[in-house]
C-alpha cells in the first residue's frame, strides 16, 4: 500500500467496558420518547421554588450579583433566617 498512514489520535473504547448505570444516574438522565424530550435532568423538586417579581434598589442588586453565582439562593436563605427571627412561618 502506498501513502502515509495517519493516526487519528482517538483510541477505540469497547462499550462493554463502560460502567454499569446506577439508579441515581437513571434519575438524572434526560428521558426521550421517540425523538421527543419527556423529562430533563433531575426529578421535579418536592417543594419547587416560585418565581416572584421583587423591586430592589440598583446598588443592592449590583452588590448581590457581584457576590457571584448562587446569589439568589443566598438571598432566599437570608430571608428565611429573617422570617425565623420574626417568630416563624407567618407572613
Amino acid at each position: 500500500m502506498s501513502g502515509k498512514h495517519e493516526e487519528s489520535g482517538a483510541t477505540w473504547v469497547d462499550p462493554d467496558d463502560a460502567p454499569e448505570w446506577t439508579d441515581e444516574m437513571f434519575e438524572r438522565a434526560d428521558l426521550y420518547e421517540g425523538g421527543r424530550l419527556i423529562r430533563r435532568g433531575r426529578p421535579p423538586a418536592e417543594h419547587p421554588k416560585r418565581r416572584v417579581t421583587l423591586r430592589l434598589d440598583e446598588d443592592v442588586v449590583a452588590a448581590l450579583r457581584a457576590s457571584g453565582r448562587g446569589w439568589q439562593t443566598r438571598v432566599n436563605g437570608a430571608l428565611r433566617e429573617w422570617i425565623a427571627r420574626q417568630g416563624g412561618d407567618h407572613p
